[in-house]
């Protein structure tokens, strides 16, 4: 009974607590989900993210316009390239990245919409205490809406306007904080002969 008194006294202290823009952790591994509101793309990736070397891994397989795909991109954003990878027959293609790097956190100018607990308040280890905040995309004037939980500032959910897409909502999960192969963000040997094709954007990686 103590216990639960003392979870229920923490809990509505940190409810009272005016939540602040964060950012998460440097370095994170773990998995998304990613769909489409005219349902053209669902994807299944996994992800290693590297905010120090400004690096990012993604592993995914999905569907797209009614067609299976997989792919293995190893984004570089400090060299300004893009690696598709393809681990089966040892081939690779660098392309130009002609996009900035933009780290996993909460704008401070987000708009913060509410705290809420995933799960359960009853007891200890029922639930998670996660902020939602929204805010408007500089270059393109869509909206967005994110959800991080309140310790850690760990990623749970990403919605966002796009053109070609509408809504483009991706989950977060299995999150783990750290890196457990780093070799992974680092180009394969067989790559050091990549084919040079033209420059991509982001929607170009689910394509």
């Amino acid at each position: 009974m103590r216990v639960f008194v003392a979870f229920a006294c923490f809990l509505a202290t940190s409810l009272a607590q005016q939540p602040r823009p964060c950012t998460s952790p440097a370095l994170l591994s773990g998995n998304m989900m990613v769909s489409t509101q005219n349902e053209k793309l669902w994807a299944s990736i996994q992800y290693l993210y590297d905010a120090v070397g400004q690096r990012f891994r993604l592993h995914e397989m999905g569907y797209y316009k009614n067609h299976s795909f997989t792919y293995d991109g190893l984004l570089l954003f400090r060299e300004a390239a893009m690696y598709e990878i393809n681990n089966h027959d040892h081939t690779c293609k660098k392309r130009p990245l002609k996009v900035d790097f933009h780290p996993m956190a909460i704008p401070s100018n987000a708009t913060l919409l509410g705290q809420a607990v995933l799960g359960s308040s009853s007891g200890p280890g029922q639930g998670i205490l996660v902020n939602t905040w929204m805010g408007i995309i500089p270059k393109t004037g869509g909206r967005y809406v994110t959800t991080v939980t309140e310790f850690g500032c760990i990623p749970i959910s990403v919605s966002y306007q796009t053109q070609p897409f509408g809504w483009m909502v991706t989950n977060f999960f299995n999150n783990i904080i750290g890196i457990s192969d780093p070799s992974q963000l680092n180009p394969p040997a067989f790559c050091q002969d990549a084919s040079h094709e033209e420059p991509v954007d982001f929607f170009s990686l689910f394509q």
